[in-house]
């Protein structure tokens, strides 16, 4: 596991890759699903869990379109946390939030197939292979002899009077 050292003037410092990162580089790593460890340099404590409540305040703070947290359910975290005998809030939330996901990827996944075998993407595939079907005979097609270029057409016939249908419309 990737190990990432805070010190005391607040910079954080990447042990794997020696070079000091930022919040937003953390959040790609989270992203990328690399897991990793925030740890105090001088006492090793663990400090993971305020990096990424520190990543998250960050994010709602950049965008505010994007929010997941409103007054009113910040308010409520905040009863949870003054309850007697607080509910399994954070497994819930775990549990739940994982399920959401999956789902979120289910649906995106299925939409792609969706917009890939839309009307418009079937008819364009369909007339790609028409295409390749017509070059791969024209390709393999017997190129004409000039013998057979040199004839004449062939004769339809003999109508009423002894007259070819050829010599009809002339």
């Amino acid at each position: 596991m990737r190990v990432i050292r805070k010190y005391a003037n607040r910079r954080l410092y990447d042990t794997q890759q020696s070079r000091y990162v930022t919040l937003e580089d953390l959040r790609r790593l989270i992203l990328e699903e690399e897991p990793f460890r925030v740890e105090d340099a001088k006492s090793g404590e663990d400090l993971t869990r305020t990096i990424l409540l520190s990543i998250i305040i960050e994010q709602e703070q950049a965008d505010s379109e994007a929010e997941v947290f409103s007054n009113d359910l910040l308010a409520q975290l905040i009863r949870v946390y003054d309850m007697s005998s607080p509910l399994p809030l954070a497994r819930y939330l775990e549990q739940g939030t994982q399920i959401m996901m999956e789902q979120q990827k289910r649906m995106q996944s299925q939409w792609q197939q969706a917009i890939r075998h839309s009307p418009m993407e079937f008819m364009r595939e369909l007339a790609e292979e028409n295409m390749r079907f017509w070059q791969n005979t024209m390709n393999q097609a017997p190129p004409e002899s000039k013998r057979n270029s040199d004839k004449q057409p062939p004769q339809t016939g003999k109508a009423k009077g002894g007259k070819t249908n050829q010599d009809k419309s002339s």
